[in-house]
C-alpha cells in the first residue's frame, strides 16, 4: 500500500514539496531562458523595446496594404448604381488615402531607424494602390469622363461644306 502512495501518476500534483524547490525532471518550456544577471534582463528589455518599435512601425507601414481587401469588398457591396451611398463610399475610398499621403511625415515622425525610408515607401505604395482602386470604381460607375461622348460640349460643331435647297414640283 505504501508503494502506491509514492508512485507518481501522470496527472498528479505533489503539494508536499516547497514551492521554491524546482523539480529537475521537468524541462523548461520552449522559448524560456533563465537569465542569471540583472544586466541580461536590462539588455533583453532594451532589445524587446527596439523590436517592438520596429514591429509597430512596420504595422503602420503595412496598414494601407491591409486595407486593400476590405476596400475591394466595399467596392463590390456598393454596386455600380449612382446613388448617395455608393458615391459616399467611393468618396471615402479616395479621401482617406489622399489625406494619409499628405500626413506621411507626421505619421512617421516618431519612428527612427534605418528602415524608415522603406516603411515610408511601402506606406506610399499602399495608399497609391487604394487611390487606383477608388478611381477604377469611379470609372466603372461612369463618374470619370473616359468616353468621347463625355466631351461633346467642348467640340466645335462641324462646318457645312455644301448647301442644298429648293427643287421643282412636278405635276
Amino acid at each position: 500500500m505504501t508503494a502506491s502512495k509514492n508512485k507518481n501518476f501522470k496527472w498528479s500534483l505533489d503539494f508536499t514539496k516547497n514551492k521554491h524547490e524546482r523539480s529537475t525532471d521537468i524541462a523548461n518550456p520552449p522559448g524560456y531562458t533563465q537569465l542569471s544577471s540583472q544586466n541580461g534582463t536590462e539588455l533583453a528589455k532594451e532589445g524587446d523595446s527596439n523590436r517592438l518599435i520596429i514591429k509597430k512601425s512596420w504595422d503602420i507601414a503595412l496598414g494601407p496594404l491591409k486595407q486593400v481587401p476590405m476596400n475591394l469588398f466595399i467596392m463590390y457591396m456598393a454596386g455600380n448604381s449612382i446613388s448617395i451611398f455608393p458615391i459616399m463610399m467611393v468618396g471615402m475610398l479616395i479621401v482617406r488615402p489622399v489625406t494619409a499621403l499628405f500626413s506621411l511625415n507626421t505619421t512617421f515622425k516618431t519612428i527612427e531607424g534605418t528602415q524608415v525610408w522603406g516603411q515610408k515607401f511601402i506606406f506610399f505604395i499602399g495608399n497609391i494602390i487604394n487611390i487606383i482602386l477608388a478611381l477604377y470604381k469611379c470609372q466603372s460607375m461612369g463618374l470619370l469622363p473616359t468616353h468621347p461622348s463625355d466631351w461633346l460640349a467642348f467640340i466645335e460643331p462641324p462646318i457645312r461644306m455644301e448647301y442644298s435647297g429648293g427643287g421643282f414640283v412636278l405635276s
